[in-house]
């Protein structure tokens, strides 16, 4: 079934000194060295084993004596076989039996447990997921060290035979939102699964919008934290990117080193968190309309300054602000898709002289390179790289909102986005719970991050420490 691969090996070997067998694995993941130190070699030379009367040999015997090592199981259709061979175990065809003895002999090469570049924390552990598999889960094992865990596999894709693993605590979890995923995982229709990506296309609940509905880490403790409180994780073999589910709009101002600093400095930068992130959807938007429609706004001296910087700019303020948007966009993602060592001197290079040769050409004012400005410093301020790309995306509307109706139209496409974010459920959990509908014991770590020793119990009511 194999004959046309060439990294599938076959190796003859001979037990027993007659029993004749094959052994089948995948070159590449397979430990070699334990195949052949431990397995061929108590083959080959266990004296216990030559000593053995050859008549009364069984297929139980074979288990007992040749197989030291743990992991240790056996198959019969050819489907089992093949999935065991290719997810790297190695598969003994014995002569003269109608089962096939599958050794779990995984060995192939994985990055080591290193600290994720886009979830740093200050004081935080420094350790995150990889793309093994077994690594991932044994590193949520060491922190929930708990028989309540479970952990379900189930494998995705007709190719790529991707496993998945949905982890709960029993008791804790929601038995509906558990339930949820279970169906949807199994609904996954696709030949290939690849990234956590595709995964989270299938089973989020409204794929026509810019707001995630399933939260992503490659933190462990983060990973531990959302199923303490009560929370699904779903982890897929080949990515170091952990699913969360159901995620809420507030995880967009919560970060990992809220819960290992102290709760006022917490709170704190979390309200700043907060306060610029509005900054970054509403200030060009803002800007666009007072000075289009609503200059009676702005004080005198400075609608005369704003007003003098203008002049002689041959567009509209917000077409201005689109372009200055769109440039400085295309040098935040000219810097990602750079070599890290060129990448942000290019960007930050490229939008200083830019930005000053725009404007000393008159094609822009000033005051919007600096409104440009802040508004892109107050975007990276998001911890969450998805929940960050929906508010980038979302000022250009509010522009064009602002730009036909001033601040009438940034009102209109507020209201409209808080009856969408409304609207929007994740896994039957509303976006903005628990602050719509209202939830008063959950509100302690929202807005602020309230002391450990207000939050010593569970969602659920179990005792133990509540944490992100």
């Amino acid at each position: 079934m194999f004959k046309d691969s060439y990294d599938i090996i076959f190796r003859n070997v001979q037990m027993f000194g007659e029993i004749k067998a094959l052994l089948v694995y995948v070159d590449g993941l397979v430990d070699t060295k334990t195949l052949d130190n431990v397995l061929l070699r108590s083959w080959m030379f266990g004296e216990s084993a030559h000593k053995q009367d050859k008549r009364s040999i069984t297929f139980d015997n074979i288990l007992e004596q040749l197989f030291p090592i743990a992991s240790i199981q056996t198959a019969e259709s050819i489907e089992d076989i093949e999935k065991d061979i290719l997810s790297g175990c190695a598969a003994l065809v014995i002569d003269g039996y109608d089962r096939t003895v599958i050794a779990d002999l995984r060995g192939f090469e994985h990055r080591t447990v290193e600290e994720p570049s886009t979830e740093v924390t200050v004081q935080g552990p420094r350790e995150g997921f990889t793309e093994s598999l077994n690594v991932n889960t044994a590193l949520v094992r060491r922190k929930i060290q708990s028989k309540d865990l479970k952990m379900e596999s189930i494998t995705v894709g007709s190719l790529s035979r991707t496993t998945i693993v949905i982890a709960y605590i029993h008791g804790v979890a929601n038995e509906s939102v558990v339930e949820e995923v279970r169906n949807r995982m199994r609904q996954i229709q696709i030949d290939t699964v690849l990234s956590g990506n595709v995964v989270e296309e299938f089973i989020e609940d409204q794929p026509f919008t810019v707001f995630p509905q399933v939260q992503k880490s490659e933190r462990p403790d983060i990973v531990a934290a959302s199923l303490a409180e009560r929370k699904v994780a779903i982890f897929i073999d080949g990515t170091p990117l952990v699913l969360i589910v159901p995620c809420t709009l507030w995880t967009a101002f919560q970060s990992a080193d809220d819960y290992y600093e102290r709760f006022i400095y917490a709170s704190f930068t979390r309200w700043l968190r907060m306060l610029l992130i509005l900054i970054s959807l509403y200030l060009p938007s803002f800007y666009v309309a007072i000075t289009t429609f609503h200059p009676q706004l702005i004080p005198t001296n400075l609608l005369l300054s704003i007003a003098a910087a203008r002049e002689g700019v041959p567009f509209p303020a917000v077409i201005e602000a689109l372009l200055m948007e769109f440039l400085f966009e295309g040098l935040r993602e000219a810097g990602i898709r750079m070599p890290r060592q060129t990448g942000s001197a290019i960007s930050i290079v490229g939008a200083i002289v830019i930005g000053q040769a725009a404007v000393q050409a008159g094609i822009v004012s000033a005051p919007m390179v600096i409104v440009v400005s802040v508004t892109g410093i107050a975007s990276l301020i998001t911890p969450r790289y998805n929940m960050g790309i929906a508010f980038r995306m979302l000022r250009f509307p509010m522009l064009v909102c602002s730009g036909f109706f001033g601040l009438y139209g940034i009102t209109m496409a507020t209201l409209f986005l808080l009856i969408h974010l409304t609207n929007l459920e994740s896994f039957g959990v509303p976006y903005l719970s628990p602050v719509a509908p209202t939830e008063r014991s959950k509100l302690r770590d929202i807005f602020i991050r309230a002391p450990w020793w207000a939050m010593r119990t569970q969602p659920s009511g179990k005792q133990g420490g509540e944490s992100k």
